[in-house]
């Protein structure tokens, strides 16, 4: 299912967003092995990604109002880069060589871009140090959904109160390097699936681990933030075990 397939390219995330220590020997050039990579772009040191290729929301399209260039892809990496190869500025999974990248009216770059028609948001921006610089939300978030682990649909809306507390909350949270997170042992336990629905009709993922209070791009959640999704959860779901233990996400180190 695409669904599972983009989670499952989580682990290129994490090979793009450290050193790579593989130690591949590249004698037969590049790629040295066939890659489906995650639709990702760099510009600024910051690491950004389209969520839903599979899905073209032509609303979304009429909402993207294109702001200033501000940079050209510069290396395709699909069909050129090896498995062990370093993002650097510039670079892209699948966009064409020379393809302009441009600011979005309305949205912080550091947030969101845009490229080929398609918004790309932020994954990794080392720079930030809180939830709410990696991701503000205020006046941008109109909808929380939880997804189907099965087939990616939206199974559940958080409702207008529990959104606007998020939103609160949020900006109160530390944001923390996830590869330390995880080997730590935060990435691990009961996960809930979370689409992010901003008002401009551009959706992005957050995989949410429930024991640990840790979404996988680094953010620690607060007391406030563990019960306003394990209330949303667990009311939807009951017992909270409906379908989400079938999946094996060793890979979602992101």
């Amino acid at each position: 299912m695409n669904f599972i397939k983009n989670l499952v390219m989580f682990s290129i995330i994490v090979l793009l967003s450290s050193c790579s220590n593989i130690g591949i020997d590249n004698i037969g050039g590049c790629p040295d092995a066939e890659i489906e990579w995650v639709d990702v772009v760099m510009v600024n040191d910051i690491k950004y990604q389209h969520d839903f290729p599979d899905q073209p929301n032509e609303e979304a399209t009429l909402l993207l109002e294109k702001g200033k260039e501000i940079a050209k892809v510069t290396y395709k990496m699909a069909d050129h880069a090896c498995s062990d190869h370093k993002m650097k500025n510039g670079d892209a999974a699948y966009l064409e060589k020379g393809t302009p990248i441009y600011e979005l009216k309305g949205y912080p770059s550091s947030f969101m871009i845009l490229a080929d028609g398609k918004a790309y948001v932020a994954k990794q921006n080392k720079t930030a140090k809180t939830a709410g610089e990696l991701y503000p939300l205020k006046g941008l978030l109109k909808n929380i959904h939880i997804e189907s682990t099965e087939d990616g649909s939206r199974i559940h809306t958080f409702s207008a109160q529990s959104t606007q507390k998020f939103i609160d909350e949020w900006y109160q949270l530390k944001l923390e390097d996830p590869e330390a997170l995880y080997k730590k042992g935060r990435l691990e336990g009961e996960r809930v699936f979370l689409e992010m629905e901003l008002k401009n009709a551009v959706s992005f993922r957050q995989l949410y681990w429930m024991d640990s209070n840790t979404f996988h791009v680094g953010v620690v959640g607060n007391k406030e933030i563990k019960e306003i999704i394990s209330n949303e959860y667990h009311g939807y779901h009951g017992d909270g075990s409906h379908g989400y233990i079938e999946l094996q996400m060793k890979e979602a180190r992101l």
